[in-house]
This record gives structure tokens, sequence and C-alpha cells, in this order.
């Protein structure tokens, strides 16, 4: 498997053969205004350029993976560039509406159980925030890939720790996991995505992965800087099995 981290939360995911795009914002910097009422305000998003062309990380795409329909998640220029007849995965009926409303013509819900090109699909719970600030964010999911050739790869998705993720890893035990790491957040109602006490939380229970951290200053709203992050790490001692890729860096596992 390859996992190249392209900008925020999007991903180009080689698994068994097979090319995966996840959560894909496509837009140059700058594009969007800044999400309202968090830090920043005078920044547009996406705060930093996309690492290579867009070409280049849709080229030879076999399925696009969305967790959920948040702009910085799945933006309007994603919906433009994307082939319209590309596999498109997402987590519920909801969410098919929207992107069949965008022009996508193959659209599928994540189960526990789905099938794409023998790779096994498992959509994983997650919660994209605590308390009330859950009922404005919504609803959100992840994704465990699995093939008898490729380790085991957790896509978390934007959630914080909880009981739930801790019984995703108990259930699927996961060697790779990717977390949204960025400790988003707006001025009222705490982190949206993981922290560092967060992900200090995934690393103590999967001993056995390698945990991957993306969705980190590419938009307005973010909490924990990458610096910040790796300070926390050597702190904990915890480095020999998290990783903290800058834009368009890439892991072989």
């Amino acid at each position: 498997m390859n996992i190249k981290h392209i900008r925020n939360a999007t991903l180009v995911v080689e698994y068994a053969n097979k090319k995966f795009l996840i959560d894909p914002m496509l837009a140059e910097k700058g594009t969007y205004p800044p999400f309202p009422n968090s830090p920043r305000q005078d920044q547009k998003n996406p705060l930093v350029s996309l690492p290579t062309s867009v070409d280049n990380i849709i080229n030879g795409i076999d399925a696009v993976i969305l967790t959920h329909l948040h702009l910085d998640h799945f933006d309007e220029a994603a919906k433009e560039v994307i082939p319209k007849n590309i596999k498109m995965f997402v987590q519920n009926e909801e969410d098919a509406k929207e992107v069949k409303n965008a022009g996508f013509q193959n659209i599928e819900v994540l189960t526990e159980d789905t099938v794409f090109e023998g790779i096994q699909l498992v959509k994983t719970k997650g919660e994209h925030g605590r308390g009330e600030i859950l009922k404005l964010a919504g609803l959100v999911c992840g994704v465990v890939f699995k093939h008898s050739s490729e380790k085991t790869l957790y896509v978390a998705g934007d959630t914080v720790w909880y009981d739930a993720v801790q019984e995703e890893i108990d259930k699927h035990n996961p060697e790779i996991i990717v977390v949204n790491g960025g400790d988003n957040q707006f001025f009222e109602g705490g982190s949206l995505v993981m922290g560092k006490e967060d992900i200090y939380e995934v690393y103590k229970a999967a001993p056995n992965a390698q945990i991957v951290v993306v969705h980190m200053e590419a938009v307005n709203h973010w909490g924990l800087s990458r610096e910040d992050l790796h300070s926390f790490i050597q702190d904990k001692d915890i480095s020999s099995r998290v990783k903290v890729p800058e834009d368009g860096e890439e892991y072989p596992f």
C-alpha cells in the first residue's frame, strides 16, 4: 500500500492495486471565504496550495471515498474535475442524493461489508466533535480497508477520540491508522477532530499500528500545528509510530 497525503484530509491511497481518492478538496489556495466564528478570519481557504497538479492527483483513480460532504472534504473544484462516471462511495443515502445532484452517476453507500474489486471497505463510526457541536457538525464516517495481500488500513475521518474509535480498533486491529489531527475548532464548542491527546489515545489503543496524522494547517479553523504536534510526539517518545506528513509526502507500507 502507498498513502500519499495531498492537503487537509485529501489522500491518494494505493491499495491492492487500486487507487482511491479520499475526501478531495482540490481548489486553489484562497478560493473560499474563511469558516466563520473561528480564528484567522483574514485568511481565505484553503490556506495552502496543492503540492501537485489536480491532473496528477486524479490520474488513474479507480474510486473516490467521501467520509462526509463538508467543503474541506468535497469542494466545488472536486465536483468539476472528477469524472462523473467514477465510482463514488458515500456514508448514507442523504449524501448519495447530494453527490448525484452534482452530476455523479456511479454512487454507492458504504456499509460494514462493502466490496470493491476484491477489497473489503468497512464503514466505521465517527463523531465530529463532542456535545452540542455535533448537531451543527453533522454525520461523518471513516473506512477500514481489508485485503489478503495488504495490511489493514483504518482511515478514521473527521472524528474525535471516543469509545467507538476504540471499538473499531479492537474489532479490526488495523496496522495503519490515518487520523485527522488538526484540532480544528470554532470559538465555541470544542474540538471537531482529534487534538494531540486524542492522537495519544489512538497510539495507546493500537500498540501494533503506524499512525499517520493529516488534516493540519490547511483551513482557517485549525488548532494544532505540525510543529506543536512534533514537540508533543517527542515529549511522549512516540515518534517511531506516529508520522506527520507534509503536504505531498507519501509513505509505502
